[in-house]
């Protein structure tokens, strides 16, 4: 059957070549809605809408095909079919790239394309039962099910605007805002309404739905934190501070290296002052300035358990803009990912302690959330460019007869840090006449009422208004935006006065927001702003969020500068008003000539009444914890087996931790790349020792004992966590406080006092630490009827503390990989003096236990000098590896040493138990300590250095390492227990292995979970056969280098760095720059294509970038006289790699080279692995073959593919994936996508063109791997790769 379809004359459906992999089809026919021995047949169509006023010519649909990989005849007969598609009246981010790239290629006549997936079966089925099959795999949120083609014309259908709304109070009085309030979904309070039905009447001036939904966003609980302002009554009596007073102590207290709070986007600290490495006026270079760190951490709880990718996504997104919204603008550099939710429930691992599951239709199961929510953040983080490097999970869920908890409504936390120049810290005064512009992509009816769904209840509002509420994500819009920050901070002239991110409420909240501290009042063209949907009515336009926005303020002097910037970078921009004077803002809407916003400020950012909430204490009872079995193997394999402390590699090889070149230690440790590291830390500079360092505290469980102990041990968590880091003393480290929890629930408001005051006014103070940014969610139950029954799951009060350092130097941290040393020995500092308080624990949890007392803090007085002692320890390298007690407790910790470093443990009981009948409560108990490796001569000296603390008198030394694959547990010379590890990491790694099984491809979650447990596995083991330099000597002259990007890469920054090393003079060069004739690649005498994302990898990675150049005659003839130039060089690197493959008909000596196609697992691959350099005329490579070295990937489409002439043409393949032995590898995860024959990079006949996948560019450096042999220097293998580039030039 022919691949085009029409579907009206000016719409073709084309029949992609795309289509589910032989595993997701047979899931798809597995399903409970598909009939058995189904023959199905799903590809991709896309949906092309022609022109009203052109014709497409046979010539535009032979471009057509090729752009969309079209092939003829690849659909078989069909009786029946169904579509999923974009949902109705909406445009897809893919639309927007894909559209971009057809008419960069010349194609003029297609208006819009859209994408979507064709279900196509060989015999009848009745439509009922098709839609039924559609709708068990579609998105309500962001798709539709059809079942006629036909209908997909309505994508393309362009609606009438829809009309303001007017309530009339004058008339229905009171009762007109209730009516609104319910139907709009805005969650006021009756407070509110009262304040809104005063205030207008007096304007003698009917609200607008428009003005009521920015009021509603303006004044959510989600923007306005009503209840950290409450004031508080408890048992009976005024309490004098609200909570956020009390947090606001920490910094009245001790404000030393900080330099804003409370004030902007996010909290600004004092930096490192260093070399930073940047372009200015496009010539890259490093600059000696402040790096001071932004810092911030957000949750995005309600659009999770609505829409978990698109949740996660987008609120790793809007964090991450927060960042580069701080000050006058910033940029953000690591990231941080966290997620609670209840019970798994997988159906292959089926744990005694969960229970049946129960919960409304609409919130999506927390399985199915720890499916889709980890993907969705880890995608806008990579897509993005930011390294996610630390993270945390939680599954909790507790049943009892009168109460249910858990995490219905799931925690989603996404955070991280970012460097902000000194000049750029606090927004400028904004005067009269400065323009409101609007940075980033349309308006779309997405996100609607945002701030106030997650100001609710999950399952209190309604269903339609949850679905509406949540946004969807298009990282690399916001990557384009975040380029035109860089562009305006690195300038020696920013011209950016103000900025703010568009978040909650959208530009309903923001431009106020940026009106309102200008001390002015605002004007804005409603229909100035970029809107794809001309449906939308002026409440929607002005109210959705629509995501990747920023509003600003930017002085008439530097607009010309901006807009240049903007056009430069591809990145859409409107001047949609100004600021005049007065105080009010109007919003005119010139297509219908009235006004949806015409507001006093005072109005909206007024005071409506203030919230008041009361609690009278009481007494928790506690029962003791009573267990009196034996210990065993299954016990220890069921803790390990649970999520909360199982491995978590699956949610962390899916993000990016090596882009900016800049990650110092990630979460994966070691040569066996393990995920037990404590902390994640950035180095300030390519060019520094000094860093920056943050780490996650959360013991959420403890909070139903004593919410005061729980919000205690989450700092003390932070600090324990943060130390192997290289901190210098405890009051280096500020926090970021984020409050989860149902107050006027059950206990809910005590809980939430009681925590803030236990750190606010106590714990944090005592400690000189600051908290000086925060968030709080404070709807975190889910509520639901079945039949006649009302059912509630409430979450713990749930703080989650993110802790944050600059350090002097990163060389001095340290892992909890065990050093493979003789005369060591392993010394235990309890912490807890010796309290082992079973309340909330892990293992509490497996056997159903809900009793004993809750961990606390006992060290107060001695962790400040604890953190200073152990800081010298690291200065002085007496310390070899370093693990905290915390989740599973002691035996967790010694296991996860054990598995980091492939050793057995020899744990001799006897300084720390007297009968085996403590051996249970020592081992499983978490209270806080720390497990360290020390050489056995340097015992005495870590002991008098502990003496400052006075926490020597509660250090044990409790054992040794072995070569055995055991862990074995003594007491007065008897066997306790042993253990296999082997078993133990087989449980460890379990639930990771039957999550990638129903995420990713079973093949390749069965081959990693065998070698990951496979105690034979060598790991990452160089073979380095050249000398690796120990300085770079810097010729006389430096040739210039082209780092070409189109819009979406990412990795230009650390590839500048790597060449500038070896003494190239770097240029920022933008396809627009190539196109405008800005530069010519004839200038430079070498060109190297980035990594990152190009057009979203829409069209295939890579393919939209090469297509551009291809369809162009000016570009094309540029890049074919410049590939054929036997005296400069040519790079592609990953995005670049995939890139300059679609060029290879430009490029001379490239029959051979491979396609480069999905990885087999189906997932994007972020990892360290190792690569062998084969002989091969690449210049790169010269005098490195037969080496073996460690090398970082990350990528989605990595896979080598070849045609069957020229699979055995391998003379051109510079470097292939090899296992632990340096054996080439087809077995994944050593070959992390499927090349054929572990082809990881090729060359052209000549070597002047090289193309590889891996990223040599982040591991120039030895600092920048995960792990790497102790006798490498400054410098890893990789610089000989760019100085052999040097050398060519020469």
């Amino acid at each position: 059957m022919n691949s085009l379809l029409e579907v009206s004359t000016k719409i073709l459906a084309l029949v992609g070549s795309d289509s589910p992999s032989e595993f997701r089809l047979n899931k798809l026919k597995n399903l409970p809605s598909f009939p058995e021995n189904i023959d199905l047949q799903c590809q991709e169509i896309y949906l092309c809408k022609i022109q009203d006023t052109e014709e497409i010519s046979d010539e535009d649909l032979t471009r057509l095909f090729d752009l969309l990989k079209i092939k003829k005849d690849i659909l078989s007969d069909y009786k029946s079919s169904f579509f999923i598609t974009p949902r109705l009246g909406t445009i897809s981010p893919w639309s927007s790239k894909a559209t971009e790239i057809i008419q960069n290629c010349g194609l003029k006549t297609i208006e819009r394309v859209e994408r979507g997936m064709g279900y196509f079966f060989n015999h009848k089925i009745p439509t009922e039962q098709l839609s039924q099959m559609g709708f068990s795999l579609y998105d309500k949120m962001t798709q539709q099910v059809l079942t006629d083609i036909r209908k997909t014309s309505e994508l393309f259908s362009i609606s009438r605007p829809g009309n303001l709304k007017d309530i009339n109070i004058f008339s229905e009085g009171k009762n007109a805002l209730e009516k609104a309030n319910r139907d709009l979904g805005l969650a006021l309070s009756d407070d509110e309404i009262h304040y809104l039905y005063e205030n207008y009447s007096k304007t003698n001036k009917n609200p607008t739905d428009a003005e009521l939904m920015m009021f509603a966003q303006a004044n959510s609980e989600h923007c306005r934190h009503k209840i950290f302002n409450a004031s508080w009554s408890i048992d009976g009596e005024e309490h004098l501070n609200s909570l956020f007073d009390m947090i606001r102590n920490t910094y009245h207290n001790y404000s030393e290296g900080i330099i804003s709070a409370y004030e902007d986007n996010a909290a600004i600290l004092e930096g490192n002052k260093s070399f930073r490495f940047y372009p200015v006026d496009d010539r890259y270079g490093y600059h000696e300035e402040d790096i001071n760190l932004v810092i911030k951490v957000e949750t995005h709880n309600h659009p999770t358990a609505i829409s978990p990718f698109s949740g996660a996504s987008t609120g790793s997104g809007g964090e991450i803009r927060d960042e580069g919204a701080t000050g006058i603008g910033a940029k953000p550099k690591a990231g941080l990912t966290g997620f609670s939710v209840s019970s798994l429930r997988i159906p292959s691992l089926t744990e005694k302690w969960e229970t049946k599951e129960e919960r409304p239709e609409r919130i999506s199961s927390p399985l199915n959330i720890m499916i889709e929510a980890p993907i969705g953040a880890a995608s806008f983080n990579n897509e993005f460019g930011r390294p996610n490097i630390l993270g945390y999970f939680r599954s909790y869920e507790n049943k009892t007869d009168s109460h249910h908890y858990g995490y219905h409504k799931p925690i989603m936390l996404a955070g991280g840090l970012g460097n902000i120049k000194s000049e750029h810290v606090f927004k400028k005064e904004v005067p009269i006449g400065s323009k409101l512009i609007v940075l980033g992509g349309p308006a779309m009816l997405i996100g609607l009422g945002g701030g106030s769904a997650s100001s609710l209840s999950s399952g209190e509002g309604d269903s339609d208004l949850d679905y509406a509420s949540v946004q969807r994500e298009n990282p690399e819009m916001e990557r384009r935006c975040q380029e035109v920050l860089d562009r305006c901070w690195q300038s020696p002239q920013n011209p950016i006065l103000f900025i703010h991110d568009v978040g909650a409420g959208g530009l309903s909240n923001a431009i106020p927001e940026l009106v309102k501290d200008s001390g002015h009042g605002g004007i804005v063209n409603l229909r100035k702003i970029p809107n794809s949907e001309p449906g939308m009515t002026p409440m929607e336009i002005w109210c959705n969020e629509s995501q990747e926005r920023y509003v600003l303020a930017v002085s008439e002097e530097y607009l010309e500068k901006f807009s240049q910037i903007c056009l430069r970078e591809r990145c859409p921009f409107s001047i949609v008003g100004e600021i005049v004077s007065g105080n009010s803002l109007e919003v005119y809407d010139s297509l219908n000539d009235n006004y949806p916003i015409s507001l006093s400020l005072d109005i909206l950012f007024g005071k409506p009444p203030k919230t008041h909430l009361s609690f009278n204490r009481t007494r928790t009872e506690t029962y003791p914890f009573i267990f009196d079995e034996k210990v065993t193997e299954e016990m220890i394999c069921s803790v390990l087996r649970h999520p909360t402390v199982a491995s978590k590699n699956f949610l962390i090889t899916i993000g990016d931790r090596s882009v900016t070149g800049l990650i110092y230690r990630d979460q994966l440790v070691g040569p066996w790349q393990v995920p037990v590291s404590d902390y994640g830390m950035c180095k300030s500079s390519f060019s520094t020792k000094s860093g920056e360092a943050m780490a996650i505290g959360e013991r959420t469980p403890l909070s139903l004992i004593s919410s005061r102990s729980a919000a205690r041990m989450s700092v003390a968590e932070v600090v324990t966590n943060i130390i192997p880091s290289g901190v210098g003393k405890i009051s280096d480290i500020k926090l970021s406080a984020n409050w989860m929890g149902s107050p006027g629930k059950l206990n809910g408001n005590e809980d939430l006092f009681e925590a803030v005051q236990a750190i606010g006014m106590e714990l944090c103070p005592e400690w000189n630490m600051t908290i000086p940014v925060g968030k709080d969610s404070l709807s975190m139950s889910t509520e639901w009827s079945l039949g006649s029954q009302d059912k509630s799951v409430i979450s713990p009060l749930s703080l989650i503390i993110s802790g944050f350092s600059k350090t002097d130097d990163v060389s001095i941290s340290i892992t909890p990989q065990l050093k493979d040393e003789h005369d060591t020995s392993i010394l235990f500092v309890d912490l807890a003096k010796g309290k082992r308080r079973m309340g909330g624990s892990i293992f509490s949890q497996v056997i159903g236990n809900n009793n004993g007392d809750s961990p606390d803090v006992e060290c107060v007085e001695e962790m400040p000098a604890f953190v200073e002692c152990m800081n010298k320890l690291l200065k002085s390298r007496k310390l070899l590896a370093y693990h905290d007690r915390s989740d599973g407790g002691l035996i967790t910790t010694l296991c996860e040493m054990a598995f980091a470093s492939r050793l057995g443990l020899d744990i001799n009981l006897k300084s720390v138990i007297s009968e085996k009948s403590e051996l249970l409560n020592f081992l499983f108990n978490e209270e806080l300590g720390i497990v360290i490796q020390v050489y056995s001569k340097d015992i005495d000296f870590v002991l008098n250095t502990l003496k400052k603390s006075n926490l020597h008198k509660y250090t044990y030394d409790i054992g040794s390492i072995d070569k055995t694959d055991k862990l074995s547990f003594s007491l007065h010379k008897k066997e306790l227990i042993t253990a296999n590890t082997k078993t133990l990491l087989e449980n460890w790694h379990r639930v990771g292995f039957e999550i990638q099984s129903l995420r990713d491809n079973p093949e390749t979650a069965k081959s990693e979970f065998e070698m990951d447990t496979d105690l034979d596995q060598l790991g990452l083991s160089p073979k380095i056969n050249f000398s690796i330099p120990k300085k770079i000597d810097i010729r006389s002259s430096n040739p210039t280098l082209a780092i070409l990007r189109e819009q979406g890469v990412n990795g230009q920054n650390e590839m500048a760095a790597a060449f500038t090393e070896v003494g190239f003079d770097c240029i920022d060069v933008h396809m627009t720059d190539l196109i405008s004739n800005r530069y010519k690649l004839g200038d430079f005498q070498g060109l190297v294509a980035c990594g990152g994302f190009s057009y979203g990898d829409v069209l295939g990675a890579g393919g939209g970038w090469a297509k551009t150049i291809m369809y162009n005659e000016n570009l094309s003839k540029q890049f074919y006289d410049f590939f054929h130039n036997e005296h400069v060089f040519s790079l592609g690197v990953c995005n670049g790699c995939q890139t300059l493959s679609n060029l290879s008909s430009l490029i001379p000596g490239t029959e051979g080279w491979p396609d480069f196609l999905k990885n087999s697992s189906e997932k994007f691959e972020a990892r360290l692995v190792q690569v062998k350099v084969n002989d091969s005329p690449s210049i790169f490579f010269k005098g490195m073959a037969g080496s073996v070295i460690p090398v970082p990937v990350a990528h989605g489409e990595g896979r080598a593919s070849f045609t069957d002439e020229n699979i055995k043409n391998k003379k051109n393949s510079t470097i292939s994936y090899v296992n632990d032995r340096g054996k080439e590898t087809d077995v994944y995860p050593a070959n992390p996508n499927g090349s054929t024959n572990g082809i990881a990079g090729v060359t052209n006949s000549i070597g002047n063109v090289t193309i590889m996948m891996p990223h040599p560019e982040r591991a120039f450096l030895k600092d920048q791997l995960s792990w790497s042999p102790d006798d490498w220097e400054l410098y890893s293998p990789w610089i000989s790769f760019f100085n052999n580039a040097r050398e060519f030039i020469d």
